[in-house]
């Protein structure tokens, strides 16, 4: 009989209505019980609480603790699934994605929009869901299950705040859906690209969190950098305009970052959703590419960051650092641009 093993770490899902707004406070085995989940398909569930907070207040050192877990679950369990919530869950994913490499079993997040304990709550299907495609899945992988869509878990954002449908898999394609029925239908395509494993199930959790997003805005002056440097940052990731670029006229940020891109690496990202960034497009690109900038390509947000805290906990080499966030560990990037 296989084994599915579930981590509850909080979040909406697990969240009670108080005085002082919902919260997080049911266990893992409430949550499911509430559900209605105790054994599926003759498969055992076996669970485990390794936290339980609001997604709001997950750390980096959170990341840690729960690839540890994963580690350790994937070497007695046929497959894992995780309960967390919605707010920071892309950046727990990405991470994961990184920490713990070549899976060959399903590690599969979730969560809900709406507290089990409230009616019309979507936490049923998608713990359901997460459970089938744990218990059943034709590949291995970090995985992001919700709303019917198997996504990869490191190419997901949250674009809804509200909506059951909060998560989009970003530039790249769904894995698969799971029908109303319990059917999980594979999108073909990506299963003839699927590329992991790559090689033996290895552990990870050296990060660095010294990284800052810095949105660009009309305005923005450039002294800001000197104020984070001086914060002892030791990475930059700009969330610059379409597909990359970096201001010169009268506010020179462009100056500013030709002149510390030796010293800390400076990634480039972009604020669109979809499309990545082409730094070769237009001039502003170009300058940025000549100032010593890194493109993030078509990383979503959340795997840039956690990348570049996974990155330099293994170097502070500006050159290394671009090797490893160039380097394509769990199908994150692709090469669209320098």
């Amino acid at each position: 009989m296989k084994k599915i093993l579930v981590l509850g770490t909080g979040g909406t899902i697990a969240s009670v209505k108080t005085e002082e707004g919902f919260k997080s406070s049911l266990d893992i085995n409430e949550i499911l019980r509430h559900a209605g989940i105790k054994l599926h398909n003759g498969y055992e569930i076996h669970t485990k609480n390794i936290l339980n907070i609001d997604s709001t207040l997950i750390q980096p050192e959170d990341w840690e603790i729960i690839a540890k877990e994963v580690y350790s679950g994937l070497r007695d369990y046929d497959g894992i699934v995780i309960s967390h919530g919605t707010d920071t869950l892309a950046y727990t994913s990405s991470m994961l994605s990184f920490m713990v490499q070549n899976p060959t079993k399903p590690v599969v997040i979730t969560g809900a929009m709406k507290p089990i304990t409230e009616p019309g709550s979507d936490a049923v299907k998608n713990l359901r869901d997460s459970l089938l495609f744990a218990m059943e899945a034709r590949i291995g992988g970090i995985f992001v299950v919700f709303n019917g869509k198997v996504m990869n878990g490191c190419r997901v954002s949250k674009i809804n705040s509200v909506d059951v449908d909060a998560f989009k898999s970003i530039n790249y394609p769904d894995i698969a859906y799971i029908d109303e029925g319990g059917q999980i239908k594979y999108n073909a395509n990506i299963l003839d690209s699927y590329s992991r494993p790559r090689g033996s199930l290895k552990l990870d959790t050296q990060y660095d969190p010294r990284v800052f997003v810095l949105k660009l805005i009309p305005g923005l002056d450039s002294r800001v950098i000197d104020g984070l440097l001086d914060m002892g940052y030791k990475g930059l990731i700009l969330e610059s305009y379409g597909t990359g670029g970096i201001p010169y006229r009268k506010r020179n940020l462009l100056e500013k970052i030709k002149s510390i891109s030796r010293e800390i690496p400076v990634v480039v990202t972009t604020q669109a959703l979809y499309g990545g960034v082409d730094l070769s497009r237009y001039e502003v690109g170009m300058k940025a590419l000549e100032a010593g900038v890194i493109s993030a390509k078509d990383m979503t947000k959340e795997a840039t960051v956690t990348k570049l805290m996974w990155a330099l906990g293994h170097t502070e080499d500006v050159d290394e650092i671009k090797q490893i966030m160039h380097t394509n560990y769990a199908d994150e990037i692709k090469n669209i641009s320098q």
